[in-house]
């Protein structure tokens, strides 16, 4: 199934379980789908299902939930990032931020509601209870204290000091990668793939989050707001890859980076394997 197609039935499905939430509150259901309406690039639910529909079509179906608990994740993770507290942007997806166009608390209580109604929905999948209990392990990981947490809090806490390249990376790894990473690791568990391949994605995967994060850092210094659909020219006092490299070298990076991929890639040598490549390609170059 080509990815355009995953993205079609992913939204169909996201759309339909999304308008069964309902209360008396006068706009917090609007305000909880609101980001999911705006859209995006769909980049890590599109991980997860590719490695499904690629090994073990016949659960495409059972994925979609998951696929869905990830987008939920990533989105309140967003909403978060985007409060006064944070980098108090007034645009995402390019639609103003909830925080903007309701308040604060809502902004708040809908990204946590949305982190704990991720778990919800990969507990209630259609998947046998040890699987269900291993994607829980790998997003809260992933996503949590040891994960993109962590990177976000190095990222504020190093604001206006200038990190090392490795020390950079890491931050990076833990704030983007490791979610990017587990997107890959989480479709692989649901495909039952051997764990050395469950590791092998992980890695790629890790390898592809850093790559997403200079080409964000990139955006940031050479888009308008309007182009990128969220606030650029964000990042002067930030620790990004432009700012300790050089836009040229951020550049340079974002190239070596994509050499690698595709080299570990060659090594899997599978149909998923030129399948995403097909995508990166379509992403990054």
């Amino acid at each position: 199934m080509s990815n355009d197609r995953l993205i079609e039935i992913f939204e169909d499905y996201i759309k339909r379980e999304l308008s069964t939430k309902s209360s008396f509150h006068p706009y917090f259901q609007e305000a909880y789908i609101k980001m999911f309406e705006a859209g995006g690039k769909r980049f890590r639910p599109l991980l997860l299902l590719s490695v499904v529909d690629s090994y073990q079509k016949e659960l495409l179906p059972n994925a979609l939930p998951i696929a869905m608990a990830l987008e939920m994740f990533h989105t309140y993770s967003l909403i978060h990032d985007d409060l006064p507290t944070f980098d108090d942007a007034g645009l995402r997806r390019g639609v103003e931020t909830l925080h903007v166009s309701y308040d604060e608390v809502t902004a708040t209580l809908v990204g946590d509601a949305l982190n704990s109604d991720a778990f919800f929905v990969i507990a209630n999948s259609p998947l046998a209870d040890d699987v269900k209990i291993e994607l829980i392990k790998i997003l809260s990981k992933n996503g949590g204290g040891e994960g993109m947490v962590l990177g976000q809090a190095i990222d504020c806490y190093f604001e206006n000091r200038v990190l090392d390249l490795e020390k950079l990376k890491f931050l990076h790894i833990h704030k983007t990668a490791k979610l990017i990473a587990a997107s890959l690791k989480m479709g692989a568990v649901i495909a039952n793939l051997p764990k050395d391949r469950v590791d092998k994605l992980y890695d790629i995967g890790l390898k592809i989050g850093l790559l997403f994060q200079v080409r964000d850092d990139i955006i940031d210094a050479t888009q308008s707001s309007k182009e990128a659909g969220k606030p650029t020219k964000n990042d002067i006092n930030k620790n990004s890859f432009v700012n300790l490299l050089t836009l040229s070298g951020a550049k340079e990076h974002m190239d070596e980076l994509l050499i690698e991929i595709e080299s570990n890639l060659k090594v899997i040598g599978d149909d998923f394997s030129k399948r995403l490549s097909d995508l990166l390609s379509k992403y990054f170059k």
